[in-house]
């Protein structure tokens, strides 16, 4: 792990999001909330299109944004696979998607370290696809991960805040040396299943939007996760139309179904 060192900021306030998911409505209701809070910047953690949803107008959004970018599982997936070898969601992002999105999605990391003091990753900073703060048992529940298994995950990773995403999961951690791990939660996908490591259901709970806050003052970080409501109702309509049921319940209740 290369440490960059840069002068300690002073005062901080930045908004960080996470796994939009071609979920336009969404992502348009949070920067407007995040526009009336006077951040310094924006810190965006990846899987920004993949969806039955609007990946194109989510692109718009993004790409002539001044915001901090980072590449996630899906986008790595949207550029690398061949599109007939694509998941369903992967898929129906691929073919809204221009080149000149799919070139902004090349031009991303997979980690970034801002201003020396917020380290930047989708799913691990070894693994984009790996769950960091969440373990799924053999039965497919999910829980807390260990102690152990987080701190390892972190290890060389000596800055103060550290950033991830993947679950669609708001949660904050504490880990050794004072550092804080934190998932800003989803901005567009509030619910979903996968098979891998076995069958599990991710679920907020709530249909919101979910970004996070975090601020320095007197060299204290401090951290506050924000629940946006939006036209989700709309967004649950337009997974419908584009064939996708298993979105529709997470996006009108917060519950995979």
């Amino acid at each position: 792990m290369h440490n960059i060192r840069f002068r300690p900021m002073q005062n901080a306030k930045i908004a960080i999001i996470a796994d939009i998911h071609g979920n336009a409505l969404a992502l348009t209701a949070v920067l407007a909330d995040i526009a009336k809070q006077n951040v310094d910047d924006i810190l965006n953690l990846g899987d920004h299109f993949s969806g039955p949803l609007d990946a194109q107008s989510t692109a718009e959004q993004l790409i002539d944004s001044d915001m901090i970018s980072i590449a996630g599982n899906h986008d790595r997936q949207l550029i690398e696979l061949a599109p007939d070898d694509m998941g369903a969601s992967d898929k129906v992002a691929y073919d809204q998607l221009s080149t000149r999105a799919i070139d902004w999605l090349e031009s991303l990391t997979p980690t970034h370290i801002y201003k020396g003091e917020i380290y930047m990753c989708h799913g691990t900073p070894d693994s984009d696809t790996t769950y960091w703060m969440e373990q799924v048992s053999a039965e497919g529940v999910v829980n807390i991960a260990p102690r152990h298994q987080i701190e390892a995950h972190a290890k060389g990773v000596d800055y103060p805040i550290i950033l991830c995403g993947h679950t669609h999961t708001p949660r904050l951690l504490s880990l050794s040396g004072g550092r804080m791990l934190i998932n800003p939660g989803s901005v567009g996908c509030p619910a979903y299943d996968d098979d891998s490591p076995v069958y599990h259901i991710m679920q907020s709970g709530t249909p919101d939007a979910c970004y996070a806050i975090v601020e320095k003052r007197a060299d204290e970080w401090n951290v506050s996760f924000k629940y946006i409501k939006y036209d989700n109702l709309s967004a649950a309509k337009m997974a419908k139309n584009n064939g996708r049921d298993d979105w529709v319940g997470g996006l009108k209740t917060g519950f995979y179904s």
